[in-house]
């Protein structure tokens, strides 16, 4: 996830736990939705498609954080 930002990412999860709590939880959602997907975790359609609503609010919210910090 934002490749071009790889370097402020580490910075912002060591400096910024408001950060780090947003990207930590963005990726235990990523996880869940492959373990629902994968047939792992049992999941209804419906439940994928909102965990996946909260993943790109929160990726959403990441990068204006990242956008923010460049300026």
């Amino acid at each position: 996830m934002f490749p071009e930002f790889r370097d402020l990412i580490s910075k912002l999860k060591t400096d910024d736990a408001h950060f780090a709590r947003l990207f930590e939880r963005h990726n235990e959602l990523d996880q869940q939705i492959k373990n629902m997907e994968a047939r792992i975790e049992a999941a209804s359609p419906v439940e994928i498609e909102n965990l996946k609503k909260e993943k790109l609010k929160l990726k959403d919210e990441l990068y204006l954080i990242l956008k923010a910090a460049t300026v």
